[in-house]
């Protein structure tokens, strides 16, 4: 069972969904002023980045600011939290592309969805190239809106922000070539781990956050922050990991399997490729296959946790969240701050979703 939020994520949250809301229903008064079809764009923003997501980003990024001083009311760091939200919108909308997914939450992706209207209205060209084609420039709204809402900061936190959407774009890129390639070395997975997922969950909102609370000592205060984010966001994307192969689709939103018919480049399968002696590997060397059935997803699954794989990964993400948690009271004197990023810490390591 899945831990209940903590209540310093649900707070933060619907200030953020409130802000989200209002910027999302300017533009769609705006654009459908223009022109009525653009309001599908604006309704596939609001329905991704309205209709779930636990906002971790926008709390860790809103803790650290209180830490290092800023005011819990300045309503900058709910835009900026909201602005890194849209950014997620818009890397989700092109992952489902990327890998191939076909829902999402629980309903259809965006991509498939216009795909089938295209088939449905019986529209010129291919029905598959228009839906991706037109999913790619709503996710490019969204990146663009994003940097809208992020308003006027510092120099600092401004190149924080690009420092963010630039490893999140390297680290969706070495994610594609690592499942082409078919990766299975344990330092690239954890490599990709980090970079397409850790450090713009964990680490940069909280760079992020501290820098617009204006510290005195900017590299100090990102390195000792890094000493948290760093380990937190691997352990994070670890879970979301072993979450893809054993979690239950029913809580996940995502079909469980999808990441072992991918081959995607995971620490949890780089280990299983390391452990698994050879009639393990065997039946390991089916990953990868698209058409995988559920039976062999289940002897995929049998070997990884047999081999110890599974074992060892739940290992490492208790150990780097405790390194998390360790870093938190090195950087966070005692008090609300101190004790909400320890929660959050808790919270994304022991989640089921």
């Amino acid at each position: 069972m899945s831990p209940a939020p903590p209540p310093q994520l649900t707070a933060v949250a619907s200030q953020v969904e409130e802000c989200l809301d209002t910027s999302i229903r300017a533009h769609h008064e705006r654009w459908t002023s223009l022109d009525q079809d653009l309001a599908l764009p604006m309704q596939e923003i609001r329905r991704l980045t309205l209709s779930g997501g636990k906002r971790l980003r926008p709390a860790f990024a809103y803790w650290a600011f209180v830490a290092h001083g800023g005011n819990p009311s300045d309503k900058r760091i709910i835009e900026v939290g909201s602005a890194i939200e849209l950014l997620h919108g818009f890397a989700l909308f092109h992952d489902d592309i990327m890998d191939g997914a076909d829902s999402r939450r629980g309903v259809p992706t965006t991509h498939v969805t216009l795909a089938q209207q295209h088939e449905a209205e019986k529209w010129a060209g291919e029905s598959r190239r228009f839906g991706e084609g037109a999913t790619i420039l709503i996710g490019d709204l969204a990146f663009v809106m994003s940097d809208e809402l992020f308003g006027e900061v510092s120099r600092d936190v401004r190149s924080m922000w690009h420092e963010l959407r630039l490893e999140l774009n390297v680290g969706q890129y070495l994610d594609m070539l690592g499942s082409a390639r078919h990766e299975r070395r344990r330092v690239v997975a954890d490599r990709i781990c980090r970079y397409k997922s850790g450090k713009y969950t964990v680490e940069r909102p909280l760079h992020i956050g501290a820098l617009l609370a204006g510290p005195s000592d900017v590299a100090t205060t990102v390195e000792a922050l890094s000493r948290v984010g760093l380990p937190l966001g691997d352990a994070f994307q670890m879970r979301d990991d072993v979450l893809g192969v054993f979690g239950d689709s029913t809580v996940t939103g995502k079909p469980v399997g999808n990441d072992l018919r991918e081959g995607k480049p995971t620490p949890l399968l780089a280990r299983a490729f390391d452990m698994a002696n050879a009639a393990q590997s065997e039946i390991l060397s089916m990953v990868g296959q698209p058409d995988l059935s559920a039976e062999a997803v289940a002897r995929i699954q049998a070997v990884i946790t047999e081999c110890g794989a599974l074992a060892a990964m739940e290992t490492l993400i208790d150990e780097l969240r405790d390194a998390a948690i360790e870093a938190i009271n090195s950087a966070i004197p005692a008090g609300e701050a101190n004790d909400a990023l320890i929660a959050l810490a808790v919270y994304v390591t022991e989640r089921a979703a």
